[in-house]
C-alpha cells in the first residue's frame, strides 16, 4: 500500500489562493489529486492544508484531508514538516510514500507509476523527478565574476559529449518513511531519479506560469487523461 501526500497551504504571495486557482477548468490542486487517484499503485490520497476552502475542494475531488496546524503553515514552514505531520496522523507503516506538489500539474499518472516502479527496481530509499539538461551550459557568479559551472569554457566539448545534468522539477518524490524520520528530509542516501519530458519542468509560482502550463496541458493532451470525474 502506498499513500500520496499533497501539501496545499492556504497562504500564497505570488498568486492569491494559488492551490485552488482556476487552471484549465478545475482548481489547481484537483489535477494532482486526480493524477494520484488514477495511479495503479496509490491507495489513498491525503491533502495537508490549513485552509477550509482547499479542504472542501480536495474532498470533492476524492482526497482525504489532514488539517495542518498553524505553526507549520507559515511562509517559512517546510514541506517536510507537513509530511511528518501527516505520517504522525496516518501512521508510518508504509512501504513507500509519494509526495506530490500541486504547483507542478504537468505530470501524468504514468509518471507516478513509473517513478514507483523505478525505485522498487533499483532498491533505492528515495527518488525525485527531474528533466535532463544535456544541452545546457550553466554559469554562476563567484566573487563578482562569472564562472562556467557545468563545463569548462576553456575546453568546450561538443554538446553530445557533455555529461548530462538533472533539474529537479518538484513534481514527484517517493521515499521510504524511515528516511523522512531519520533525516528530516524527503531524500536519503540511495537516491533514484525519474526522468520526465523537458516541458514537464514548468511549475506554477507566478501568474504568467498559469498561461505557460495551461498551454502544455492542452497541447500535450494531459486534460484528456483525467477521466475519473
Amino acid at each position: 500500500m502506498i499513500p500520496a501526500i499533497i501539501p496545499a497551504r492556504g497562504g500564497s504571495k505570488g498568486i492569491p489562493k494559488k492551490n485552488i486557482v482556476d487552471f484549465c477548468g478545475r482548481p489547481l490542486v484537483a489535477w494532482t489529486i486526480e493524477q494520484a487517484l488514477n495511479s495503479k499503485y496509490i491507495d489513498k490520497v491525503y491533502v495537508s492544508t490549513d485552509d477550509d476552502e482547499i479542504a472542501d475542494i480536495s474532498r470533492q475531488y476524492g482526497a482525504e484531508v489532514i488539517k495542518r496546524p498553524k505553526e507549520i503553515s507559515t511562509d517559512t514552514s517546510s514541506s517536510e514538516e507537513a509530511l511528518i505531520h501527516v505520517l504522525d496522523t496516518i501512521g508510518w507503516d508504509w512501504e513507500y510514500v509519494v509526495f506530490l506538489q500541486a504547483t507542478s500539474p504537468l505530470r501524468e499518472s504514468s509518471d507516478i507509476d513509473g517513478a514507483i516502479n523505478l525505485i522498487k527496481q533499483e532498491g533505492g530509499d528515495s527518488l525525485f523527478s527531474a528533466v535532463r539538461l544535456a544541452d545546457f551550459f550553466l554559469w554562476k557568479r563567484q566573487n563578482g565574476k562569472l564562472v562556467s559551472w557545468s563545463y569548462d569554457y576553456k575546453n568546450r566539448k561538443r554538446r553530445q559529449d557533455v555529461e548530462p545534468t538533472f533539474l529537479e522539477n518538484g513534481s514527484i518524490y517517493v521515499f521510504k518513511p524511515e528516511i523522512l524520520r531519520r533525516y528530516q528530509n524527503r531524500l536519503g542516501e540511495e537516491i533514484s531519479v525519474w526522468e520526465m519530458d523537458s516541458w514537464k519542468a514548468f511549475q506554477i509560482d507566478k501568474p504568467e506560469d498559469l498561461d505557460i502550463c495551461s498551454f502544455f496541458m492542452k497541447a500535450k493532451g494531459l486534460i484528456n487523461e483525467i477521466t475519473r470525474y
